[in-house]
């Protein structure tokens, strides 16, 4: 069974259950889902938000493996996300060479502000932790004590692991909108900011989004 965890934020909690149905319609294998609600996690995630993060969920991802007990596997992701492909094709990429693979990739960003008037931060690495295939067994330095308190940048670029222990994904299980030109995306990433927000509603996959969303609710095109 698949072990997938969605970052959840109270801005954008209709992503959060619109990703759950893009999964949930297309797993040819069962799925159980976990969202990372941070007035859920109170009772044992202390860190406060800094003024860095974008969204709620910007460190409790981390928590994946202790929320795992360290056995297993699982998947985290973002909720700005839409997945058009079989999920259980995702989960075969899992090897137990790594302790976690994600889709690596040099991102800049152009732009300087993204969605709700977030500073668009600029650091190697960059969204390599928005999708994360997870050895849970193999990450054990991420204590409950070290989530709370390492530096947000040691935590996103993977300093608690070995360079060889972060393994690759194809880039089309985190297509990354407005900045990759792969047309067949099967993991939509709406990183700067996603069609349930005003000014973003014209962005790139937009129709998927939408039409996931009608799906969702039962209403017919």
């Amino acid at each position: 069974m698949i072990r997938w965890f969605i970052g959840w934020d109270k801005d954008e909690g209709i992503a959060s259950y619109v990703l759950e149905h893009s999964l949930q319609t297309r797993t040819s294998i069962p799925i159980a889902f976990t969202h990372l609600n941070r007035d859920a996690l109170r009772g044992i995630f202390k860190r406060e938000r800094s003024e860095l993060d974008s969204t709620d969920f910007s460190s409790s991802r981390f928590l994946v493996p202790y929320l795992c007990n360290y056995e297993g596997w699982a998947i985290f992701s973002d909720c700005d996300m839409v997945v058009v492909d079989d999920p259980a094709k995702l989960w075969a990429w899992r090897d137990d060479r790594y302790a976690v693979r994600v889709v690596k990739r040099d991102h800049v960003p152009k732009e300087e502000v993204k969605f709700l008037g977030h500073a668009q931060l600029k650091y190697s690495r960059k969204n390599w932790s928005s999708l994360m295939l997870i050895n849970n067994a193999e990450c054990k330095a991420l204590t409950l004590d070290y989530v709370h308190h390492a530096p947000g940048l040691d935590l996103h670029q993977f300093k608690w692991l070995e360079d060889p222990l972060v393994g690759d994904l194809p880039a089309h299980w985190n297509h990354l909108v407005g900045a990759d030109t792969s047309a067949n995306p099967s993991l939509i990433h709406y990183t700067s900011g996603g069609c349930w927000f005003q000014d973003y509603q014209d962005c790139e996959f937009n129709q998927e989004w939408f039409r996931e969303l009608m799906n969702m609710q039962k209403i017919k095109e």
